[in-house]
């Protein structure tokens, strides 16, 4: 696989910069972050409730307007809610916290 197919994938949210193999794993759940400091990983919501993913995230960062702060993501409107392997959802950026 050369560079750009692997930029392609996708990396996930939380894996170490110099993990070898950043993409998503087989048979997990992905919300896909749009827009933000965040924009184009992929962030692992294997196990999640309904309840959970219908709340979002806050995932801290140093990209965001606050160093150090959160970037708070909300799944879309109409998202789908089917649970199941790959990525399923998609989470929005709506703004940044410190």
């Amino acid at each position: 696989m050369n560079g750009d197919e692997q930029l392609l994938r996708g990396r996930v949210y939380g894996h170490d910069h110099d993990d070898p193999d950043p993409g998503p794993r087989s048979g997990r759940t992905y919300a896909q972050l749009i827009g933000g400091p965040l924009d184009g990983l992929l962030l692992d919501v294997t196990g999640w409730t309904p309840d959970e993913i219908g709340t979002g995230a806050a995932l801290p960062t140093e990209l965001g307007q606050f160093p150090g702060g959160r970037a708070l993501y909300d799944p879309g409107p109409g998202a789908p809610r089917a649970p199941g392997p790959g990525v399923t959802y998609r989470f929005h950026h709506r703004g940044d916290a410190p």
